[in-house]
């Protein structure tokens, strides 16, 4: 009986071990990978300025793709992460109208790049939560209004400084305030209105 016993309870055993453990499936988490989520919005070119760069051909790329990401779930951003990253790198590298080509812009678009490579890596991780990802969405918005930004100011000031007619001394203008780009310009523009008006001069005397 006692042989019987130890027979029947190894055998049990045996058959428990090959039951296969069932493994609890968090809905919730899977839920909110799904859940579409609406993003702020980035800063855009000002409509004045959109011309002098509709020739940025990768920039206008990147921008319509960013568009689906102002409205979109964890798990739309991370199946579309990897072309997003390809994209940013695209403009990267590509060329750029030349006024753009300073360190200042650079970083800006380095920045943008760095969390898009972030971004694309999130998509191999198994254990990313929805809130990591649309954190992440959220700086590639930011980095990418950050860009936009700076492309603003740099033609802002471009259009300020072709504006200039007068002497800056005589409004009171402190040149020393002045970026290296921009004190330049104006000091151009300064020496092309002295030599105009000393030809104009020379003019007069020969009458």
């Amino acid at each position: 009986m006692v042989k019987y016993f130890l027979l029947f309870s190894i055998f049990f055993f045996i058959s428990c071990k090959k039951t296969p453990e069932k493994k609890e499936i968090d809905t919730s988490a899977i839920a909110e990978m799904r859940a579409v989520v609406k993003h702020s919005d980035f800063e855009n070119v000002l409509p004045l300025f959109q011309p002098e760069i509709d020739v940025w051909a990768e920039y206008g790329t990147l921008k319509s793709f960013l568009g689906r990401f102002k409205k979109a779930s964890p798990k739309e951003v991370l199946s579309n992460s990897v072309e997003l990253r390809d994209l940013v790198k695209a403009m990267k590298e590509s060329v750029k109208p030349e006024i753009f080509n300073n360190p200042s812009f650079e970083t800006r678009v380095n920045i943008m790049y760095n969390e898009s490579l972030r971004l694309a890596d999130m998509n191999t991780i198994p254990a990313i939560t929805a809130k990591e990802v649309n954190a992440q969405i959220d700086k590639i918005l930011e980095a990418f209004g950050a860009i936009n930004a700076k492309i603003n100011t740099t033609f802002s000031k471009k259009k300020f400084e072709d504006e200039i007619t007068i002497d800056v001394s005589l409004i009171g203008l402190d040149t020393t305030k002045i970026d290296t780009i921009s004190k330049n310009s104006i000091l151009k523009k300064m020496d092309e209105k002295a030599k105009k008006l000393e030809e104009n001069s020379k003019k007069k005397g020969n009458k």
